[in-house]
Order: structure tokens, then C-alpha cells, then sequence
């Protein structure tokens, strides 16, 4: 799915987090599609058996559960706090079990799965740590796959020339890797490794950064509706006037060098692999 919302953390604007992905389900899946290349990475650290069971957290509409369970052949549980995004997973594919959630008391019991993946989704639990323990918990070996970003990777996008309020908020919400290594330590995985990942021209899934190669792609509402960042971050003064100075700065070729002040060698987001128990795969 991407910017999954198994989590109860109040949001900026008063209302509980589960009401507001309640409200960004609408239409979601017009913006948020399984990305090929990310897709491939999951299956690739989570190093799949098709004779086992994994489980999604924050799975939110079901997209890469979706993508991963097909092209794998493995069993796959998806849970989530929202019940409009799980009901619009079930009718993706009625062979997965959905389940709605909280990731601090997962609905399954000990030892349950040989993995886990959790796709944009870290930045959301108000306890990381203790969500991270109850993953290690249902898991009975194996590895635990987040796909995520970081506070200096963030720093590094160019929204921040536009919308620079929405991108603090967005950005001080966001776990370093370093606080999700020693949260996944603290809770008792081994073997972590990160693996950044930079935005291409082709991405199929609209969250946050999409239109790092594509900056004309702001201007649609659905687009940033569909994403939590601006969904639960912006104002709609500050979106106005970003905007406007996009627009001018497309058509003036400003943008370019806009662009280019900000490139960095940090990736853009990053998968953070984590091991329960002995090594399962090929060494790394």
C-alpha cells in the first residue's frame, strides 16, 4: 500500500489518525499503486518461501501485500487500523486475511509468521519500539522488511523550497534509521542492514516524493491527498502559495536549478532489514 496506518497517534489537526486515513481511503488507490521496482526489493530481503506465512503491517488498501502474495505464491496476513482501507484490500484479493488492528497488539499469536514487511508506515506508531517488539513477537524466524525515510534524506527534498511548514512537520514526525536500528536492537533483531533507495522517473506509487523528477505533479489534489505528509502536515494557505511559486518556477526554468541545489548522496528513502533468529537466505 505505502504509507500504511496501523497506529493511533493523534494527528496535528485534532482528530484521531484512524479518522484521517478513514478519509484518505477515498480514492486512494487512484494515486497509490504497488511499485514494480519496490516490490521486487520486498520479495528480494524478505527472501519469500511459498510454503510459509507473512504478514503485512499497516497494510493499509493492500497493494504490496497484494503484489508480493502473487508474485511470490506465499500466504500473507494484512492488518491495519483502518477499516476503510481493509475493506477496500478484501476486495483486491479475498485469499488474504485481513485484519484490523493496532500494531502495539497484534492479532495473532506468538510465533505466527516467517516474516513481516512494513511499507511506509514507521513514522506513524507513536511507540516504535514497542511496536517493533510486538512485530518480533508474531514473528517465528525470519525477517521483518521496512521500507521508509529519513530526517536528513527528507531534508534533502526540494518540496522544501516550496511547502517548507508541511515538510518540518512531515520531517520531525519521521524516525531516523538510526532510531529504527536501535528500536529493531532494542526489540531483539539481528543481521540489520540498510539499502537506500532513490525516487525514478518511472515510479508507479505516488506517495510523498513522487514528483522529485516530475514537479508538475503537485498540482493535482488527488496526488497530494494520497499522500499521509500533506494529507495530515499542509495548510491550504501555504499549498496555495507554494504552488503559485511552482508554477512560476516551471515556467521560468528555475525550477531546474531548484532541483539541482538540492541533490545529495543520502538516497531518498530507505529499506531497513532486520533478522529474527538464524539467517535465513543468502548471507549478507
Amino acid at each position: 500500500m505505502g504509507d500504511g496506518s496501523c497506529y493511533t497517534r493523534p494527528s496535528t489537526r485534532g482528530l484521531p489518525i484512524m479518522a484521517v486515513y478513514d478519509e484518505i481511503g477515498i480514492g486512494y488507490d487512484d494515486t497509490r499503486k504497488a511499485d514494480p521496482y519496490i516490490v521486487s526489493r520486498i520479495i528480494h530481503h524478505l527472501a519469500v518461501d511459498a510454503d510459509e506465512t507473512y504478514l503485512d503491517v499497516a497494510c493499509g488498501t493492500g497493494n504490496y501485500t497484494v503484489a508480493v502474495a502473487e508474485q511470490t505464491g506465499a500466504a500473507f496476513c494484512g492488518v491495519d487500523v483502518s477499516q476503510r482501507m481493509l475493506d477496500i484490500a478484501r476486495k483486491k484479493c479475498r485469499a488474504i486475511q485481513w485484519s484490523m488492528g493496532d500494531v502495539r497488539s497484534l492479532p495473532y499469536g506468538d510465533n505466527t509468521f516467517a516474516g513481516a514487511m512494513c511499507i511506509l508506515a514507521v513514522h506513524h506508531f507513536d511507540d516504535l519500539g514497542g511496536a517493533l517488539k510486538e512485530v518480533f513477537r508474531v514473528l517465528a524466524r525470519g525477517r521483518l522488511v521496512i521500507f521508509t525515510s529519513d530526517r536528513q534524506q527528507m531534508e534533502g527534498y526540494w518540496l522544501n523550497e516550496y511547502f517548507p511548514e508541511t515538510m518540518r512537520k512531515s520531517t520531525a514526525n519521521m524516525p531516523d534509521i538510526a532510531e529504527v536500528r536501535l528500536a529493531l536492537e532494542d526489540a531483539g533483531f539481528v543481521r540489520i542492514i540498510t539499502e537506500s533507495y532513490s525516487v525514478k522517473p518511472d515510479l508507479q506509487d505516488w506517495f510523498m516524493y513522487c514528483g522529485k523528477h516530475k514537479p508538475e505533479i503537485y498540482f493535482d489534489p488527488v496526488i497530494r491527498k494520497g499522500s499521509s505528509g500533506f494529507a495530515s502536515f499542509s495548510n491550504r494557505d501555504e499549498v496555495e502559495r507554494g504552488l503559485k511559486r511552482l508554477s512560476r518556477d516551471i515556467a521560468s526554468g528555475r525550477i531546474d536549478e531548484v532541483m539541482a541545489s538540492y541533490r545529495n548522496d543520502y538516497g531518498d528513502y530507505a529499506f531497513v532489514v532486520a533478522q529474527k533468529g538464524g539467517q535465513t537466505g543468502e548471507e549478507r
